[in-house]
């Protein structure tokens, strides 16, 4: 049970409504700070998964150096869905092995998002560890987080508001937000876009 209150009966029975398609209509590094505490629900392969969000990395747009879709990048095939519209899932593949997974965010058309990295598991933590082999850490990374909920390439462009992939309301306003500087970047590494819950044990290491 996370501290939002929700325990994993209610998640699965009961989910808190979408977070609509305006919440993602704004700067991702706001949008980052205010995803703490959501819960990210999936219902890949009908089986329901779900975790609070505890840490997330914001990439603004093509002045951030390290975004997919920098001005020196330009528009590309795979970054096509960081140019919105804002609410969907751009979803890209690291070291050609494991899935990563993005709230797009921002202006139509202007390319951001928020890469969601570590999730507090609150439903079908059995279904995670199956999909992950083991019984710990299923979701305190990246590609730990895609993984446990089955996210795959096949969700890249799908709508955050629906299923089988979906954010919901949470609460994380009695926890204290942390920021610095992101993870496995080279370029902007300094620049604070990286939030995390203060003190949460599920927050990637």
């Amino acid at each position: 049970m996370g501290r939002s209150g929700a325990t994993g009966l209610e998640v699965a029975e009961r989910p808190a409504p979408v977070l609509p398609a305006r919440f993602y209509d704004r700067p991702a590094e706001l949008v980052a700070r205010e995803l703490l505490g959501a819960i990210l629900v999936s219902d890949v392969g009908g089986v329901r998964t779900a975790g609070r969000i505890v840490e997330a990395e914001a990439y603004p747009g093509p002045h951030d150096p390290a975004s997919h879709a920098a001005a020196r990048i330009g528009r590309t095939a795979r970054n096509a869905p960081m140019h919105g519209p804002p609410g969907i899932a751009y979803v890209y593949r690291i070291y050609g092995l494991h899935w990563c997974l993005n709230a797009v965010t921002g202006t139509d058309g202007r390319p951001a998002a928020v890469l969601l990295r570590a999730l507090e598991p609150v439903a079908g933590l059995a279904e995670m560890a199956r999909r992950r082999g083991r019984q710990r850490d299923l979701a305190n990374g990246p590609a730990r987080l895609a993984r446990a909920l089955g996210v795959t390439g096949d969700l890249d462009g799908h709508s955050l508001l629906r299923g089988p992939l979906s954010i919901r309301r949470g609460d994380a306003s009695d926890e204290e937000i942390a920021s610095g500087p992101r993870i496995g970047v080279t370029r902007a590494r300094d620049w604070p876009l990286r939030f995390w819950l203060a003190g949460n044990a599920y927050v990637s290491r």
